[in-house]
């Protein structure tokens, strides 16, 4: 039988629902989880495992528009998109444009930057609190590159980084091969990013928050599908695969599944879409890296594990349902040799396909309406911001002040709830 009495019921149990739930038990509230798979079998397990709180502008700007064409044509590009599922994207995608105009990118930019501002230090008092230091590592990352053009956009990048409170530093070829010497030698320099992080095992994450959870008498259900939600006059019914209960408080953290609940329950059309991103778990190839190395060229990113190399990145407009083109993630393999000085063995490799939920405005959804608290849409950003969202759902729980803005994340910035 589903506990028909607790004070909140959160619809999803990735990273983003797991920590929010953990919160608030943690300040006595007693919480059910309700995920229709496993506990952080989503995004939460596949993601490149990056803090990636450097990363404080919108997921697209003016000059992607020149690139389109040779990234969409390219067979190693870092951008596919389906052409039949071009029609569902074209909303979306046109709010996208209209959010690159200058006005309303730099005041996206400002709330990425006041976010992912508290995202790190929130991330390491979190790891300390739940036993996490072993795999939550801030030994900082790299931006890399293979040309001279390159080293200019990156001495360019980090000098405007520098100048908002981002700090970095450009790295010269022996300075970057000094720092990671299993790097080849065609790459030209880097910008390294100190004060940014990264998690070695995932899993370990998972099943330890899940494991504090329930210790302190949260309780899952796995497998347990909500099938229908809706608003009566003292609550709100959730339908599951386990029963039908009343419940006074949801969340919803559903991720790329949110939108049509959102619709369902607050009357709110978010433009969110899917950005499916791929990964190749490579378990031969460790102690290679020390710290996460992105390319500035081939636009992937290469992640040290407990469990091997993770190869991450490419973005897939195809939607929920069709199934993985898993090439996507092979070709990562092919990004990939190129950049380490040595042969890379990808025997027992395995891959993955996750959706990132991403809004137009690359912002998450982080707000209380009526009896439902929301926390989605975070685009490449949810397990940087995981641990800072479930504290501005805590604030907003007990009606507290937050110590960032929470304006910039409203639903009703998409449209007022209830029309």
């Amino acid at each position: 039988m589903i506990k028909q009495d607790a004070d909140l019921y959160v619809v999803g149990g990735g990273i983003l629902g797991l920590c929010s739930a953990l919160q608030l038990k943690s300040q006595g509230q007693s919480v059910v989880i309700f995920d229709a798979e496993e506990i952080g079998k989503g995004a939460s397990f596949g993601n490149a495992g990056h803090l990636a709180v450097e990363q404080v502008f919108p997921i697209a700007d003016p000059s992607i528009i020149r690139q389109l064409p040779s990234m969409l044509f390219d067979p190693l590009g870092p951008l596919r998109l389906d052409i039949k599922y071009l029609p569902k994207l074209f909303p979306w995608a046109a709010k996208l444009l209209l959010n690159m105009r200058p006005e309303p990118f730099a005041v996206i930019h400002e709330a990425l930057k006041q976010i992912n501002g508290i995202s790190l230090r929130a991330w390491q008092d979190f790891a300390r609190q739940w036993e996490l230091n072993s795999w939550v590592q801030v030994k900082g990352s790299v931006l890399c590159t293979e040309t001279a053009a390159g080293l200019e956009k990156l001495k360019s990048h980090g000098n405007q980084l520098n100048a908002i409170g981002v700090p970095n530093q450009l790295l010269g070829q022996s300075e970057l091969l000094a720092l990671e010497p299993g790097l080849a030698a065609n790459q030209q320099g880097a910008l390294l990013f100190p004060e940014t992080g990264h998690i070695t095992d995932l899993a370990a994450v998972i099943q330890t928050l899940t494991h504090h959870f329930v210790s302190l008498g949260g309780k899952v259900y796995e497998h347990c599908r909500v099938l229908d939600m809706r608003s009566v006059e003292n609550g709100i019914v959730l339908n599951t695969e386990k029963g039908e209960i009343v419940a006074g408080r949801v969340l919803l953290t559903m991720g790329a599944f949110s939108k049509s609940w959102v619709k369902k329950i607050t009357g709110v059309s978010v433009p969110l879409d899917t950005e499916r991103g791929y990964h190749l778990m490579l378990p031969k190839v460790k102690d290679r890296l020390s710290v996460p190395v992105t390319s500035l060229e081939r636009r992937f990113i290469m992640t040290p594990m407990k469990g091997g190399l993770r190869l991450a990145g490419t973005v897939e407009y195809a939607g929920l349902s069709a199934p993985p083109n898993m090439s996507r993630a092979h070709n990562l393999l092919k990004l990939a040799r190129p950049m380490l000085k040595d042969a890379i063995d990808d025997e027992d490799s395995s891959v993955w396909m996750g959706f990132r939920p991403s809004t137009a405005d690359s912002l998450p959804v982080i707000d209380k309406v009526g009896r439902v608290f929301l926390n989605f849409g975070h685009q490449h950003l949810g397990l940087t911001q995981a641990v800072s969202s479930a504290r501005l759902i805590e604030d907003l729980y007990f009606g507290r002040a937050s110590v960032i803005d929470r304006k910039p994340y409203r639903l009703s910035r998409f449209g007022k709830p209830g029309d």
